[in-house]
């Protein structure tokens, strides 16, 4: 069975969980931002902004710098792929329980259509 770090995918979970800190990312994908700028993008509060890249931080989703007045954000190095082994695990599992589901369905409706015949006789 696979391991994984339990606290590292509550953390990317969290983190990924609000669209905003998804928007911060996508965004941060194409180009460095400011707090500021990010704040002003998302129509936020430089608090608010600050919350929400402190747990992408914590995430180790965001990097940022501080010099001087301004806080520059950038993507972080690490990326998801515990967390896309993790998905990937899931979906293929809900996958299998899904087409066994659909095996047992067709049998019934199988089974249906022959006790149906046999009662018309």
């Amino acid at each position: 069975m696979v391991q994984y770090n339990q606290a590292r995918l509550d953390a990317s979970f969290a983190a990924l969980s609000d669209v905003t800190r998804r928007g911060v990312l996508e965004h941060l994908g194409r180009t460095d931002s400011s707090i500021t700028d990010l704040a002003d993008r998302f129509h936020m509060t430089l608090t608010g902004m600050r919350k929400h890249v402190a747990v992408l931080e914590r995430a180790g989703l965001v990097t940022s710098v501080k010099i001087g007045r301004v806080r520059t954000c950038t993507l972080g190095r690490r990326q998801l792929g515990e967390e896309a082994a993790w998905l990937n695990r899931h979906r293929e599992m809900w996958g299998a329980r899904f087409n066994e589901l659909d095996r047992v369905i067709e049998d019934l409706k199988r089974k249906d259509e022959r006790d149906g015949r046999r009662k018309r006789k």
